[in-house]
């Protein structure tokens, strides 16, 4: 199967977790070939950006299954860069789509596709927790790109062509062999670099009463690989995937205990549209995939995420 963003935070796990299982899995990669990549478990790389639909359709011409995370995910960075969130996220999602179907229609064999879709989706959401029934109300370019791309999917797979999952995925964070989450715009390695010395203070909006849902990458890659035997030809099924509520300030409570180091906050005034609460209702993953979080304590995710860190910065 292939994989892409296999080399992204959440893409090394989950082709951990399919080799592991024993899946033979092509990597594929948008960094030109002369660029050094971590070491990875998969059995090919491929090179190509998935916005490149000839690529794309060489990529996947011997594959039955793909699980696929290539996107731009920054939300704040998607208002001025809408065009190209729209271009990679969803253009590249229907790359895919097309893709397999063009495999499917020379072949007879129905395909299998995982996408990775977001919270985002449901924007602020005035119910909580949020079922995958909720209202999708995106208040963002990337939430709208991932609306925009989980229609793609639904629409190819009515057609009988394929079989898919879009799992909506929460804040992710924790570290799979080392390898962890280093994007500063978020809050769990923006808190843990201020700890490693990497900033003198911790930047944050509002009071930090705000509620989030943490999950681990270890427990995200789990849910990717039970997806795939969820997949029914003629039907896109959606499942979200979260863990732990926690507030901002739970977190860099948290951190301060495992990291042993003070965490100096500055809270700027809120923005206007922040939504104080936002918890993911996973009981359809739970019990149609008998699926669990079993590092998603918000100590194992911070304490795997800081163990990573270290390793990072020495």
């Amino acid at each position: 199967m292939l994989v892409t963003g296999a080399f992204g935070f959440i893409g090394t796990a989950v082709v951990s977790c399919l080799t592991s299982a024993s899946h033979e899995v092509v990597a594929l990669t948008h960094q030109p070939p002369d660029v050094p990549l971590l070491k990875s478990s998969a059995s090919k790389i491929v090179y190509a950006d998935v916005r490149d639909a000839r690529a794309i359709r060489e990529a996947v011409s011997d594959l039955d299954a793909v699980c696929h995370l290539a996107a731009l995910t920054r939300l704040h960075e998607s208002f001025q860069r809408s065009m190209e969130y729209q271009q990679v996220n969803v253009t590249g999602t229907k790359n895919i789509v097309d893709a397999l179907i063009s495999r499917v229609a020379e072949t007879g064999q129905p395909a299998l596709l995982v996408q990775a879709s977001s919270q985002a989706v449901y924007g602020a959401s005035v119910h909580q927790p949020i079922t995958e029934d909720s209202l999708l109300a995106p208040t963002s370019p990337y939430g709208e790109s991932k609306v925009d791309a989980e229609r793609v999917v639904a629409a190819a797979a009515s057609t009988g062509a394929l079989g898919a999952v879009c799992l909506r995925v929460s804040n992710v964070a924790g570290a799979v062999a080392g390898r962890t989450d280093m994007n500063d715009a978020h809050i769990v390695p923006r808190t843990l670099a201020v700890a490693a010395g990497r900033g003198t203070v911790l930047e944050i909006n509002g009071d930090g009463c705000a509620i989030r849902d943490f999950v681990h990458v270890q427990d995200v890659a789990t849910a990717f690989l039970l997806a795939l035997t969820a997949c029914r030809t003629g039907a896109c099924a959606v499942y979200n995937v979260g863990a732990t509520a926690a507030s901002m300030l739970d977190v860099i409570t948290v951190a301060e205990q495992i990291t042993g180091q003070s965490i100096p906050v500055i809270h700027n005034p809120p923005k206007e549209a922040e939504v104080r609460m936002a918890i993911a209702d996973t009981t359809r993953l739970r019990s149609e995939l008998s699926w669990a979080p079993a590092r998603s304590s918000l100590s194992q995710i911070i304490g795997d995420a800081w163990a990573a860190t270290l390793s990072w910065c020495s």
